[in-house]
């Protein structure tokens, strides 16, 4: 980087300083009132307020409640930032000042992180637009837990449509449970994409003393459950990756009573899309054997409740803005991790536009917590993961990181 560059660079991230205590103010604000997805009515206006004093063109209302906010200062790329809004149905259990007011909601993932740290950013770059020449797109996308916001704030025409500009690269950050401070990235496939399952057994329910009258849909999906594991153990090999969980099996009403179905819902996980395919077709063949095997005049149902695609890193934009990152927090402080497990839909924004994605993990928790929990090999049973009821993101340095590092990861596309 030249001296002129880091200059403006210095330059764009100096007012942050004294915007810091009002972010910290909007984070617990966001973080008391939690919404869940396609209902972040409230979150979206004050995004849409504060982007509209910045000087952004601002777009609302995109799928439900989607905004997204255009600065234009001349010619250049399109880059466009990304933050994800919705929470969970979690109650919380942090203990915070600033705890969730709203009964069995909760930032549980850190969507209060990414809103506030966008309209940091955001507010930066329109501030220092002296220092750089393009177009900056900042959305706030509804719905990413049930992988459905990003898609949908497509469908109604995000581009086709020209509510923004198609971007020319697509930047985004997740608050992760490692410490503040830290940035962590994967180069390649970094998010598993998540097929989510309900599948409904059909039996022929009965009296519970008289079962060899009935076909017993409980029984037919216990089997299925202890069979289904033997997808990944016996059918995926051992150098590719996946995951097959059951979180949810509901039959019956009452003790003598074999009912008509039962009811299992499972997550499947992958980073390949043959091995994808390959685990969906094995789901879909064991459950229809096990309907066949107890005799089933039915063959089970299977409805796909949401679906994500595998998260994919540009390897050359997560070169030239990892260089960046190291410029400014220093090579201690970013890191190398490997593929998460967990899932997301920012990369469909991406695909969409043809442009390259870079994703990034941004540390979250106390550092001294995390310190001393790593030390004593207790980071899994000491340290909350995203989606616990126990989930704190500490304010700070995480916002003020957090905001740096969405600048100048638009700032390295965007021309001097």
């Amino acid at each position: 980087m030249s001296d002129s560059d880091a200059s403006g660079r210095a330059s764009v991230l100096a007012p942050l300083d004294a915007r810091i205590a009002d972010l910290v103010a909007l984070y617990e604000d966001l973080h008391r009132h939690p919404e869940l997805g396609f209902q972040e009515t409230r979150t979206a206006a004050e995004a849409a307020r504060r982007l509209t004093g910045f000087g952004y063109d601002v777009t609302t209302g995109i799928a439900g409640t989607g905004v997204a906010g255009v600065l234009r200062n001349g010619a250049g790329p399109v880059v466009l930032l990304r933050a994800d809004m919705d929470a969970l149905p979690v109650t919380e259990n942090t203990g915070l000042e600033y705890a969730s007011t709203v009964d069995g909601r909760m930032h549980a993932c850190g969507h209060d992180v990414h809103v506030t740290c966008l309209l940091g950013a955001a507010d930066l770059l329109a501030a220092g637009r002296e220092r750089w020449s393009g177009t900056v797109v900042v959305l706030f996308q509804p719905a990413e837990e049930i992988g459905s916001g990003a898609q949908a704030m497509l469908d109604d025409g995000l581009y086709s449509k020209g509510r923004v500009p198609t971007p020319d690269v697509v930047l985004a950050q997740h608050v992760a449970p490692f410490g503040a401070g830290l940035i962590a990235y994967c180069p390649g496939a970094c998010m598993a994409a998540a097929d989510s399952l309900e599948i409904t057994f059909h039996g022929t329910g009965g009296h519970g003393s008289r079962p060899e009258t009935t076909v017993d849909p409980i029984l037919m999906a216990a089997s299925f459950v202890q069979r289904v594991q033997s997808v990944v153990s016996r059918e995926v090999a051992p150098k590719d990756q996946a995951v097959v969980s059951v979180g949810s099996f509901h039959a019956g009403d009452t003790a003598n009573v074999i009912p008509e179905r039962a009811v299992v819902r499972l997550s499947v996980r992958s980073f390949d899309e043959t091995v994808r395919t390959a685990v969906l077709a094995g789901i879909d063949r064991i459950a229809r054997a096990e309907a066949a095997a107890s005799g089933a005049d039915r063959a089970p149902e299977t409805e796909v409740l949401d679906s994500f695609p595998v998260t994919v890193n540009d390897a050359s934009t997560l070169h030239e803005v990892n260089e960046q990152f190291v410029e400014l927090f220093g090579a201690e402080r970013v890191f190398a991790y490997g593929p998460a497990s967990g899932s997301e839909d920012a990369g469909v924004l991406a695909t969409a536009a043809g442009a390259p994605l870079y994703y990034w993990w941004l540390g979250g928790w106390d550092p001294e917590e995390f310190r001393t929990a790593l030390a004593a090999g207790r980071l899994a049973q000491d340290i909350p993961s995203n989606h616990s009821p126990r989930f704190a993101p500490v304010a700070r340095p995480t916002l003020t990181m957090g905001v740096q590092a969405l600048t100048v990861a638009a700032l390295n596309r965007l021309g001097a």
